[in-house]
């Protein structure tokens, strides 16, 4: 059996100077910024967890799902065993841009299911007690970059996986859930963390303000020696006394966080749920492996940091990746609206209208997927609104910033 490179070979294999080991909850000296590897001693040839630990981690977040599904512990830690490498060392390698040390302190201490201090490689937590771990990091000014070229590494030289591993998978550490182009992995598990709920306001408090010297028993004529000694006639109040009485003032309560509402349904016509699902497909089988091909021949040019063309393909894969996370969420909130079937204007028609002796042609579809230039006319625009539920030779007039404007349906396709 063929090992693949270690966390050490792999930060020199991109560049770096690897410092370490370090022993699993042992601090890490690394104060700036840069990447980190989590490795095994040895690999393992199916994936060290510990069931009991995986239903603690179930248990603990009830909104955890496995496919859209509340799983049992034994189906979530099967699906955890399908990404695991057992011919690599590294299962972890993440980055952060402020101090290596306290990232690692805030991985050690993290709880499955939490999300604070940092939920990023939550997964190693769920390995069997005894399993040995240790820590390897590089500091570098580019940690992101240098994450990207590691995992391109791990890619391009890790061993065979278990024979279940799900066909879509990225090729990634195993507690490794994300690229730092925001590309995941397809492990169908959603949920794995707690929502954060916005905290509770604080009640209103009172401030007492109590002037210097002016505490109980604290006033000149208060305090004595201890003698017994006949009472002082009361002094005549001066006139240019000031009042020492203590002033109250409200502390204003701080504003209650705006509800945290679910997504809102995107509605679609059939024809665009097609387009969007022919563009997504476009992305990911030929754009990103364009991409990513573009990406490891810029990175052999030189240092990451001064390389134009490796930053060039970076932020082309960063636009690249953000729209295919923009179609996966429209695609997962998507409501297929079917077209009027008794000849009214609705969701997917095409209609004709005429205003002023010219007639128009333009589709009504959903907001997400509106272009007027193209000739799609958002169903939630005032022509559109004003359009929706009428047959041919209706006249409807629409409120417009210009004015009243009355357009006649002259045909519905």
């Amino acid at each position: 059996m063929t090992t693949s490179p270690g966390a050490a070979a792999l930060l020199r294999e991109v560049g770096l100077l690897a410092d370490g080991p370090a022993r699993w909850s042992r601090p890490v000296g690394g104060r700036g910024p840069g990447i980190y590897l989590v490795e095994l001693t040895a690999p393992l040839p199916t994936a060290p967890l510990e069931l009991s630990r995986v239903g603690k981690w179930l248990e603990h977040v009830p909104g955890l799902r496995l496919n859209g599904a509340r799983p049992t512990s034994r189906a979530l830690s099967a699906r955890l065993a399908s990404l695991w490498w057992p011919e690599t060392v590294v299962v972890f390698a993440g980055a952060t841009t402020t101090s290596i040390g306290r990232r690692v302190s805030a991985l050690v201490e993290h709880v499955p299911g939490e999300r604070a201090p940092h939920p990023e490689g939550q997964w190693l937590h769920l390995l069997r007690p005894g399993i040995e771990l240790r820590l390897w990091w590089a500091q570098t000014d580019a940690p992101e970059e240098y994450l990207d070229a590691v995992l391109d590494a791990f890619a391009a030289s890790h061993g065979s996986a278990l024979p279940d591993r799900p066909a879509d998978a990225l090729e990634l550490p195993w507690a490794t859930t994300r690229r730092p182009t925001g590309e995941r992995q397809a492990h169908g598990i959603s949920g794995a963390v707690l929502p954060d709920v916005p905290r509770e306001p604080e009640p209103p408090r009172r401030v007492v303000e109590i002037p210097a010297g002016d505490a109980e028993g604290a006033r000149a004529e208060e305090r004595g020696t201890g003698r017994l000694r006949e009472p002082r006639r009361p002094a005549a109040p001066r006139a240019t006394r000031v009042s020492a009485q203590p002033r109250e003032r409200s502390v204003p309560r701080p504003p209650a966080p705006p509800p945290v509402s679910a997504p809102a349904p995107v509605e679609l016509s059939s024809d665009a749920l097609a387009r969007l699902e022919a563009e997504l497909d476009e992305l990911t089988r030929v754009r990103r492996p364009e991409v990513v091909a573009r990406i490891k021949t810029a990175r052999e040019l030189g240092d990451l940091r001064e390389n134009a063309e490796y930053q060039t393909a970076r932020e082309e894969q960063s636009f690249l990746e953000g729209r295919i996370q923009a179609i996966e969420d429209r695609l997962r909130r998507a409501v297929v609206v079917t077209d009027q079937a008794d000849g009214r204007v609705g969701l997917g028609s095409t209609v004709t209208v005429e205003t002023g002796g010219e007639e128009t042609t333009f589709t009504i579809v959903g907001s997400a997927e509106a272009n007027p230039a193209a000739g799609r006319l958002s169903a939630a625009s005032p022509v559109g609104a004003a359009l929706l539920g009428h047959h041919p030779g209706d006249e409807v007039d629409v409120r417009t910033p210009r004015g009243s404007v009355r357009y006649r349906v002259v045909s519905i396709d």
